[in-house]
């Protein structure tokens, strides 16, 4: 990241707000007091404004701030470009929907890198967020969980750059090999949301889509392979080294323990990612009578493991808000063995039927404009349905 003066004041005009403020830098306290000293008032959000309504005020209000500015060694600069959360307001207005726009303030440095794991890019603005410098963006939301991250584009004097942010569920972002690449915006309000609504938002849905496909595929292949581990550890009575266990039945039940809490740990990457993917699958109306049936049996399955579900979110949700120390449940590898158990009928089900699931769902594609196909080959053998382990 290029070095910059340690306390900078970045001015730019709205509307709405009048003059606009962005104090950052390493030492960016020291242009919030030049600031506030020539009677700009901090903001929520970490800008800083004064209305412009007092002519005698407008007047004498540059050389004063060039006045505090230099008193406490800071700079000034004035930006070419309307204010960013004007900006962001219009594009949300112009967007199909309902979109809020809010602004954020990076006035340290370091504080943009807390940007880098979130962004979910190929392209210019992670790049951007990573070598230069960006004091402020804002954030444009759907309500239904799209995240936008919006920047003045570093080096150009009116565009703008977009990306998104990975929806929840999903970590190791950075240079993820489904991430969309940010687009490039002009500075028309009305022509950067058609860009947006008709370019980058498709691409996003469908790099959302394969993302969640190939996790849910993941998800039900570790569950296969553990549990292939298991049933043949329990046919031979050994390790998977062929060592002879000592115990058979109560390592068994051991194993069986184990498997539950494996289990349970990656279907919920599948309870995570599958309702979106679901929900993709219904707006095709041309599936065969097959398809709609192994659907219907997905979605039956997908609900019968809601009580799990719900339990499990209440409990990670009540970890989080509780100090360790005070927390007080079963221990966790218990807890998600329980879980596992308890869904053990619908995680058959999607074990079962996951190559089909996975054909239907790229079928279903956003992007995706043929008819569905034949059953694709195999990838891989897919054995009976895993049993309910003894209680």
């Amino acid at each position: 990241m290029p070095a910059t003066t340690p306390a900078q004041i970045t001015l730019s005009f709205s509307r709405t707000a009048g003059l606009v403020a962005i104090a950052h830098g390493e030492q960016y306290p020291r242009a919030q007091t030049a600031l506030r000293h020539v009677g700009f008032l901090r903001r929520d959000d970490g800008t800083y404004t004064l209305a412009l309504d007092d002519v005698r005020l407008r007047h004498g209000l540059a050389a004063a701030l060039v006045r505090s500015a230099h008193q406490h060694r800071a700079t000034v600069a004035t930006s070419r470009r309307p204010y960013l959360g004007d900006v962001a307001n219009a594009i949300a207005t112009h967007l199909p929907g309902t979109w809020h726009a809010t602004v954020e303030v990076y006035s340290h440095p370091l504080w943009q890198e807390d940007l880098v794991p979130l962004l979910w890019d190929d392209g210019e603005l992670s790049h951007a967020v990573q070598h230069a410098r960006i004091p402020h963006a804002a954030i444009l939301k759907d309500g239904a969980g799209t995240e936008l991250l919006l920047s003045e584009r570093p080096g150009h004097n009116s565009d703008y750059v977009v990306g998104a942010f990975a929806p929840n569920g999903f970590d190791d972002n950075y240079e993820e090999s489904h991430a969309p690449r940010s687009a490039i915006l002009p500075s028309a309000p009305d022509q950067a949301a058609r860009t947006i609504n008709n370019r980058f938002l498709p691409a996003y849905q469908q790099a959302l889509h394969d993302r969640r496909v190939d996790a849910i595929a993941a998800a039900l292949e570790r569950i296969d392979e553990e549990h292939a581990t298991l049933e043949a550890m329990r046919d031979s009575g050994r390790y998977s080294d062929g060592v002879p266990l000592a115990s058979p039945a109560e390592q068994i039940a051991g194993f069986e323990h184990q498997f539950a809490d494996r289990a349970w740990l990656a279907f919920v990457d599948v309870l995570t990612h599958v309702p979106g993917v679901l929900e993709q699958c219904s707006r095709n109306s041309a599936w065969s009578a097959k398809d709609e049936a192994i659907l219907a049996e997905l979605h039956e399955a997908l609900r019968l493991s809601q009580p799990a579900c719900d339990e499990w979110n209440a409990q990670t949700a009540k970890s989080y808000a509780t100090p360790p120390r005070k927390f007080r449940h079963e221990r966790w590898s218990d807890l998600r063995a329980r879980l596992g158990m308890q869904v053990m009928p619908a995680i058959a089900t999607w074990v079962t039927e996951a190559d089909e699931f996975t054909r239907i769902a790229r079928a279903a594609a956003p992007s995706s404009q043929m008819a569905l196909s034949a059953p694709a080959p195999l990838a891989r053998s897919v054995g009976p349905a895993p049993p309910l382990p003894p209680r």
